[in-house]
């Protein structure tokens, strides 16, 4: 197989990882590889191994197009853009029409599980970037609907250790976490494949877990007391406001907790295993290897 393969934000951490599982777990000639960033003079270990590196502004269509340009198979990971509903889902079809104009045979987007009438307040953007590939003209197109990062757990848990309190409003709901590296693995494998068609895959961990469940799991591992403290939505809010978080971003991260409650990022899928042929990483793997920096030690 000889097509050209594309990451867009190649330089996040997502699209660093995307591009060594290209290069060294499927062995991918560099010389095949686009990579896309808003900052190619942080890519230039890539580009002295014979990867091209493109700048690329999700604000700018034009430069999208010529970003795009030779991509036989693009990867279009979801932006960071939060701070206006709808942006980012601006920046998407933005980029769905420039790999249309550009002649991209196949795009793999990373989306969310269950974006539709989802309680979580970026779920718009998903359900729309989906809605808009499968209104597109493209050949074929595979969407990933990633569950959350054990990483994630870094935006929370060190804060929480430190006062031995973690604020929560998923009540019982359940989080089926993965490992960023796996999901990156598994676009790299999409992206790399001969696939064609229009496929979508719900990619989670092996486990789903309570918030209680994952203190218990974090308090054993790091030798520190963690209560979890059930608290109303507009009180996470409020807490957030309080450590100085905008208050639209904050209802925002509190959204990702309500989605929780609702049951929306619980299912457990072998989605993972069949695009790629390994099992995802255990949350007790990934807990023992980062015990220590999610207590900043």
């Amino acid at each position: 197989m000889t097509s050209t393969l594309l990451v867009t934000g190649a330089s996040g951490h997502l699209g660093q990882r995307v591009i060594h599982h290209l290069l060294e777990t499927l062995k991918v000639a560099p010389q095949r590889i686009i990579a896309n960033t808003r900052k190619p003079e942080t890519l230039k270990d890539l580009a002295a191994k014979g990867v091209t590196v493109r700048a690329a502004d999700f604000e700018d269509a034009a430069s999208l197009r010529s970003a795009f340009a030779g991509a036989d198979r693009l990867l279009l990971i979801s932006t960071d853009a939060l701070d206006r509903p709808g942006r980012r889902l601006e920046q998407h079809q933005a980029a769905i029409a420039a790999a249309e104009q550009a002649g991209v045979a196949h795009v793999v987007y990373t989306s969310m599980p269950l974006p539709e009438n989802s309680q979580l307040l970026i779920a718009p953007d998903h359900a729309g970037t989906e809605q808009a590939l499968t209104n597109s003209v493209l050949q074929g197109w595979t969407v990933l609907r990633n569950h959350w990062y054990f990483e994630n757990l870094f935006m929370s848990l060190p804060s929480a250790l430190a006062s031995g309190q973690w604020h929560s409003a998923a009540e019982q709901g359940r989080v089926a976490y993965i490992a960023r590296d796996d999901l990156a693995r598994a676009a790299a494998t999409a992206l790399a494949s001969d696939a064609t068609g229009k496929t979508t895959y719900t990619l989670s961990g092996a486990e789903a877990f309570t918030t209680e469940q994952i203190a218990q799991l974090v308090s054993q591992a790091t030798n520190k007391p963690l209560q979890v403290v059930h608290v109303p939505l507009a009180g996470l809010i409020q807490g957030m406001v309080g450590v100085g978080l905008p208050e639209p971003l904050a209802a925002v991260f509190a959204s990702f907790d309500t989605n929780t409650a609702a049951g929306r990022v619980a299912d457990v899928t072998g989605d993972f295993q069949e695009l790629t042929g390994v099992a995802p990483q255990r949350f007790a793997t990934w807990l023992s290897a980062n015990a220590a920096a999610l207590t900043g030690q």
